[in-house]
C-alpha cells in the first residue's frame, strides 16, 4: 500500500464523520473562548490521570492566564480518540490540542496540512536537550509539529527473581530470543508459566515479534521492514514469526481471555517467570510493592529483550497544534511548557514513563525508572513500534495488526509471511 491509498480526507470523513463527532460532540464550543485550552487526551486511570493533573497544575501556575479545559476520551490507548479528532481536525473545527503518538500516525495530519510548525515554540533549550531521533518522530515532513511529553521503552523482559532463582535460570546468561526460549521451557519443566501474555488483541503479540525480530535481525532489517521491503525479508520474517510460535507453548493458558495487567500479575505472585511489555509493566510491581514485599531488584527485575541491549525502542506520546486552532496563544504557550524540564519532571514519575529531555533531574523518578534513563541515554539506536502508532502510517499499521489477529488464532508462520509480504 502507498501513501495514495490510505484515506483521503474527504473518504476519511465520509466514512467517520457521524460516529467521530458524537464521541466528542459539543467539544468545540466549549473552547470558543480564546483563553481555554482544550486539551484532548486519553490518560483517565490511575497513575495516568494524576499525571495529566500534575501536568495541568504546571501548566496552571507558569500560565495563570490561560484556563486548562481538558476533555478525556476513555478508552485506551487512543481508541475514543481516532476516528473523532481526525474528523474535526479535518473538518476545520479542531480541539486546541491533543494527545498523539509522534512518528508516522502524525501522517494522516501533516498530509493534510492539518499541523502548525511548533518547534519555534520548544523552550529554547529543549532542542539541543532531545535526541535526535526523537525530534525526527515530531517531524514526518521536516517541520516539528509535535512535542514529546514522554517516553515508555518497549523493549523490557520482566521476570520473578525468585521463580528464576529456584528453576536455576541466570538472566545474564540469556544472550538471545532463543535463548529465552530455553528459559521458557526451563521454567515450565520446574512447574511455572513461561511467559505472561494476552493474545486477545493483536498489539500483544505484534510487539513481541516487533522485538523478537529486532533481536534476531537487528535494527537495520527492522528499519527495512517498516521500509516496506517485506519481500526482501522473506526468511527473517519467518524464521521470527517460528520463534513467536514456539513462544506460545509456554503462554499462560488463559492468554486468549486476558488483558495484558492480568497476565502479568502471575510474575506478581510467584505463578509465573517472565513477561515482556513496555516499561508500563513496572507500574504494576511497583503498586504491588506498596502492599506487600516485592521490591525492585529482590523480587522482579528487568533486562532489555535479548539482543536489543544497546536498542531503545521508544513509545512516545506528544501534543501538537491543529491549524485553525481556537486559542492560538495558549496552544502556544502549551506547546512551551510542554518541552521544559517543570513539565516533563512533573510528567513522567506519575506516568511511569521517562522524559524526552536528557537533562531532567532523577531525583524524583524510583530507582526502575533511574535505570530506564540511564539505558536510554547509553542507547545506540532509539526505533519506534509499530504497535503503538510510532512506525508505520496508520493505514498500513492497521493492516499488519489484522493480520497478527488471525495468526493469534492460527499460529501459522508461513500464511502471516505472505500476508506480511502482500500488504506492501
Amino acid at each position: 500500500m502507498t501513501r495514495g491509498d490510505i484515506l483521503s480526507r474527504r473518504r476519511y470523513l465520509q466514512a467517520t464523520g457521524a460516529a467521530g463527532i458524537a464521541a466528542l460532540a459539543g467539544c468545540s464550543d466549549e473552547a470558543a473562548d480564546e483563553d481555554q485550552l482544550e486539551v484532548v487526551h486519553w490518560w483517565t486511570a490511575g497513575g495516568e490521570e494524576e499525571a495529566f493533573e500534575a501536568l495541568m497544575d504546571g501548566f496552571e501556575e507558569e500560565y495563570p492566564d490561560y484556563e486548562p479545559n481538558p476533555n478525556p476520551a476513555p478508552g485506551g490507548a487512543g481508541t475514543a480518540i481516532d476516528t473523532a479528532i481526525q474528523t474535526r481536525v479535518l473538518d476545520e473545527d479542531p480541539p486546541s490540542t491533543f494527545q498523539i503518538w509522534p512518528g508516522e500516525a502524525l501522517r494522516t495530519y501533516t498530509d493534510a496540512d492539518a499541523l502548525a510548525p511548533v518547534g519555534d515554540h520548544w523552550e529554547d533549550d529543549a532542542h539541543d536537550a532531545y535526541l535526535d531521533s526523537v525530534v525526527e518522530a515530531s517531524s514526518p515532513e521536516g517541520d516539528v509539529v509535535a512535542v514529546p511529553i514522554n517516553i515508555h521503552r518497549l523493549n523490557n523482559v520482566f521476570y520473578n527473581v525468585e521463580v528464576l532463582d529456584d528453576v536455576g535460570i541466570d538472566p545474564e546468561e540469556i544472550e538471545s530470543p532463543e535463548d529465552l526460549l530455553d528459559a521458557f521451557e526451563a521454567a515450565d519443566d520446574a512447574g511455572y508459566v513461561g511467559l505472561a501474555q494476552q493474545t486477545q488483541e493483536a498489539w500483544g503479540i505484534l510487539q513481541l515479534w516487533e522485538v523478537v525480530f529486532t533481536g534476531q535481525h537487528g535494527v537495520d532489517a527492522f528499519q527495512r521492514f517498516l521500509d516496506g521491503e517485506a519481500a526482501d525479508l522473506e526468511e527473517e520474517i519467518h524464521e521470527s514469526l517460528s520463534l513467536v510460535e514456539e513462544y506460545s507453548e509456554y503462554f499462560n493458558e488463559d492468554a486468549s481471555t486476558v488483558s495484558w495487567d492480568e497476565a502479568n500479575a502471575g510474575v506478581i505472585t510467584g505463578d509465573t517467570a517472565f513477561h515482556h511489555n513496555g516499561d508500563w509493566a513496572a507500574g504494576e510491581y511497583q503498586a504491588a510493592d506498596d502492599d506487600e514485599d516485592f521490591a525492585y531488584g529482590e523480587q522482579w527485575d528487568y533486562m532489555p529483550f535479548p539482543g536489543t541491549e544497546d536498542v531503545y525502542t521508544m513509545v512516545m506520546d506528544s501534543f501538537v497544534m491543529p491549524t485553525n486552532n481556537p486559542s492560538p496563544d495558549a496552544t502556544e504557550a502549551f506547546m512551551e511548557y510542554c518541552s521544559t524540564v517543570d513539565a516533563q519532571e512533573r510528567f513522567n514519575p506519575l506516568k511511569g514513563s521517562i522524559p524526552p529531555r536528557t537533562d531532567v533531574p532523577t531525583d524524583e523518578f524510583p530507582p526502575f525508572l533511574q535505570d530506564q534513563m540511564d539505558d536510554f541515554e547509553a542507547s545506540a539506536e532509539q526505533i519506534t513500534s509499530i504497535s503503538h502508532g510510532s512506525g508505520l502510517e496508520p493505514g498500513l499499521s492497521n493492516e499488519v495488526e489484522e493480520e497478527f489477529a488471525v495468526f493469534t488464532d492460527n499460529w501459522d508462520p508461513d500464511e502471516t509471511t505472505q500476508d506480511l509480504i502482500n500488504i506492501f
